[in-house]
């Protein structure tokens, strides 16, 4: 840059700069070039703002389609603020969106709800305002029901919130109106009261302590039955309170009945002073034939297994036999007797006519025919058992005619063997 110095021609600078000349060049506008660099720079600031404008919007779910739902409390809390979460389950489902204080001096909170979330939300949900300590910022819990309902959370639902967690300031505001309704006076001589019943008994108060947990340790293992016991409870109470009218009924009769016992006092004394007596007598008489007795129950046993056996049996013919007693008298004294003929039965076969004993039953045939009350002109069918005779038995001759009897009628007695072969009936 400091070639040439000293004395040089007139058109010549002294030093050579690289710098470009300040004029414009031929054929060019003075001003274009000067505006590019500054708008470049404007440009480049809009897009950041819209950039970030952007992003605080999407963070903040300016752009995201949300279904409102309404939550009315008792209130709302010190620490619920707008965009406080909404979870259920532990996962976020949408965002409060403002708090509205009504006339009653309840709280409406207006929700932000998630719409792709909304079918998994059954429309009797409950709603708990809690907060994960006692100073953290307080959020809406959805708790599932015990039966969720078919019906999903739509949008404009309107819910009641069931709980609101306590915060540190309702419990001062509690005890400063407790303390404010405390004497001071009197608190003190309680408190010196409690201090004077405490002091030298500490070991005494420890013992009770270390009694106590161990009384704790060995009710211990009974937790699971004390927990089925407080869940079935409800049940039971609910019994006890549907028959309260019966119970209370129940008690006035019992103080009737006590009035009527306090009334016949002294014939009730007596009846108890005769009581005694009677169980000393029989006390003498059952000791002194103790054993006799027990004799006479062991030789009954085998008679009374026999009637428990065939119980129903014998109620069934002394219930046929008691028709009897009520029955009209005769007019004439004497037995009144229908005669008739009728068809014989199969004669006795030896050896299939054996008697036996081995008859079996596993019903009531008394219940299964009505018995004992037969209805008019009804003839009970004849029960098979295994008893040997059977009249009825399959391969019987049945109906047989005495045809022996007719030719010794017409024809006398006749020696000798049948005539006929082909002789139908018995041979004669």
């Amino acid at each position: 840059m400091t070639r040439n110095l000293g004395p040089g021609p007139a058109d010549r600078s002294e030093t050579d700069s690289a710098a470009a000349p300040v004029a414009a060049r031929p054929g060019q506008s003075f001003g274009a070039r000067s505006y590019a660099r500054p708008l470049a720079g404007l440009a480049t600031v809009v897009a950041i703002l819209v950039v970030v404008a952007l992003s605080v919007g999407l963070f903040r779910g300016s752009f995201t389609k949300t279904v409102p739902v309404t939550v009315i409390s008792d209130r709302a809390g010190l620490v619920m603020n707008p965009d406080a979460r909404v979870k259920m389950r532990g996962v976020q489902v949408g965002k409060v969106a403002s708090i509205e204080p009504r006339a009653d001096g309840t709280a409406a909170l207006h929700l932000a709800m998630d719409p792709d979330q909304l079918r998994h939300i059954p429309e009797n949900v409950s709603v708990d305002i809690a907060s994960t300590t006692v100073f953290g910022a307080k959020f809406v819990e959805l708790l599932p029901p015990a039966d969720p309902s078919a019906k999903r959370m739509y949008s404009g639902q309107v819910v009641n919130a069931r709980h609101v967690t306590v915060e540190i300031n309702t419990v001062f505001q509690q005890l400063v109106s407790v303390l404010n309704k405390l004497d001071p006076a009197k608190l003190n001589e309680t408190l010196g009261a409690i201090a004077k019943a405490f002091n030298g008994r500490g070991e005494k108060i420890g013992q009770t302590l270390t009694d106590f947990d161990r009384l704790l340790a060995k009710l211990d293992p009974s937790l699971p039955n004390l927990k089925h016991d407080i869940e079935v409870f409800p049940a039971v109470a609910n019994a006890y309170a549907d028959a309260s009218d019966d119970l209370i009924r129940t008690v006035n009769n019992a103080s009737s009945i006590s009035r009527s016992i306090v009334d016949e006092q002294q014939n009730l004394d007596a009846l108890l002073i005769s009581a005694t007596g009677l169980a000393d007598l029989g006390n003498e008489v059952i000791g002194g034939n103790r054993q006799g007795l027990a004799d006479a129950i062991h030789v009954l046993l085998p008679t009374t297994s026999l009637l428990a056996k065939y119980h129903e049996n014998i109620s069934c013919g002394l219930g046929g036999i008691a028709t009897f007693a009520t029955s009209p008298p005769l007019p004439v004294p004497g037995v009144l007797v229908s005669v008739s003929f009728l068809l014989g039965i199969e004669r006795y076969r030896y050896p299939q006519d054996l008697p036996k004993v081995n008859a079996k039953l596993d019903r009531s045939i008394c219940k299964e025919m009505g018995l004992p009350n037969v209805p008019f002109e009804y003839v009970p069918p004849m029960l098979v058992a295994d008893v040997g005779a059977n009249p009825w038995r399959y391969g019987n001759q049945g109906i047989l005619l005495n045809s022996d009897g007719l030719k010794q009628f017409l024809f006398g007695p006749i020696d000798g063997p049948p005539r006929n072969s082909m002789q139908i009936g018995m041979p004669g």
